[in-house]
C-alpha cells in the first residue's frame, strides 16, 4: 500500500467579473495574450503574462481576491492598448 498525501486546499477567494472584464479577457485570449496567477505560496500569487512567445511575471505578489482584480486590470489594459 502506498502512502496517501494530504491534499492542500488553497483559497484564492472568488471574484465576480464585469461584462467589460469578460470581454477584455476573451479578446486577449483570442489574440494570444494569456494572463494567469502563478503561485508564490499558498497565500500569495504573482501575475504571469504570456504574449508573443514571451513570459513576464509581476514583481509584486497579491493575496486572495486581489489576485483576480489585478489579473482583470491587466486584461483591460492590454485590451484597450491593442484592440483596434
Amino acid at each position: 500500500m502506498g502512502i496517501m498525501a494530504k491534499r492542500v486546499v488553497i483559497d484564492m477567494g472568488s471574484y465576480l467579473y464585469s461584462s467589460k472584464e469578460q470581454e477584455a479577457r476573451s479578446w486577449c485570449i483570442k489574440n494570444g495574450i494569456y494572463i494567469s496567477p502563478l503561485a508564490k505560496s499558498t497565500l500569495e500569487w504573482f501575475i504571469c503574462i504570456e504574449m508573443n512567445k514571451k513570459t513576464s511575471i509581476s514583481p509584486e505578489s497579491y493575496r486572495k481576491i486581489e489576485i483576480w482584480k489585478k489579473m482583470y486590470e491587466f486584461y483591460i489594459y492590454y485590451y484597450e492598448k491593442y484592440k483596434k
